[in-house]
C-alpha cells in the first residue's frame, strides 16, 4: 500500500497503516444505528358499507409514516361529508403497525340522520362524495411514550361497481 507524501514523511508505512485503520474503527463506533423518525399518522376511510339496518361497515386505514413500529391506541374521528357531519370514529384500534406500513380497523357506526340521507343520495344516484375526518389520534412509538396527533384528511368515496351499498 503506497500512502500519500505527507504521510510517509512523517509515519513509517507500518504506522501510518495502523493509525488509518484505527479511526476508521473508531468512526464506525460512533454510529448508533438506523435513525429513528417518528411521524404523523394519518386516517383515510377504504370502504364503506351501508347495512340493512342502516349502520355503516367502515373500513378506517391507520398509516404509520415513521421509521419504527407504533401502536395505535385511540381514535378520536369525526366523519363529516359535503353536507356537514356524517358520524364519529371514536374507535380503541390497540393495533401495532409496522413502520412505514398501514392496517386496517374495522368498525360499525351509527350515522347521524344528516350522513345517512348523504349516502343514500349518493348510492341513489351513482356518483362519489367528498369526506373528512378530523380529530385526533393516539398512538405510542416503539420504546417511546404516547402521543396525540390532530388531524385533517380530505379525501372522497365512491361506488364500488357489483358491490350494492359500499363505497370506496
Amino acid at each position: 500500500m503506497r500512502l500519500p507524501a505527507f504521510l510517509s514523511a512523517r509515519l513509517s508505512p507500518r504506522i501510518a497503516a495502523l493509525a488509518l485503520a484505527a479511526s476508521l474503527l473508531g468512526l464506525s463506533a460512533c454510529s448508533s444505528g438506523p435513525v429513528r423518525r417518528v411521524s404523523e399518522p394519518t386516517a383515510s376511510i377504504q370502504q364503506l358499507s351501508v347495512r340493512a339496518d342502516g349502520q355503516w361497515d367502515v373500513q378506517l386505514r391507520l398509516q404509520n409514516y415513521s421509521s419504527v413500529p407504533m401502536r395505535f391506541d385511540r381514535t378520536a374521528l369525526a366523519l363529516a361529508f359535503d353536507n356537514g357531519p356524517a358520524a364519529r370514529l371514536d374507535l380503541q384500534p390497540g393495533i401495532d403497525i409496522g413502520p412505514e406500513s398501514a392496517d386496517v380497523v374495522n368498525a360499525t357506526l351509527a350515522p347521524l340522520p344528516a350522513g345517512r340521507a348523504r349516502i343514500a343520495g349518493a348510492l341513489a344516484d351513482g356518483h362519489g362524495l367528498s369526506y373528512t375526518l378530523s380529530g385526533s389520534i393516539d398512538a405510542t412509538p416503539q420504546d417511546g411514550k404516547q402521543k396525540s396527533w390532530t388531524i385533517k384528511r380530505e379525501s372522497a368515496l365512491s361506488p364500488v361497481p357489483g358491490l350494492p351499498g359500499a363505497l370506496r
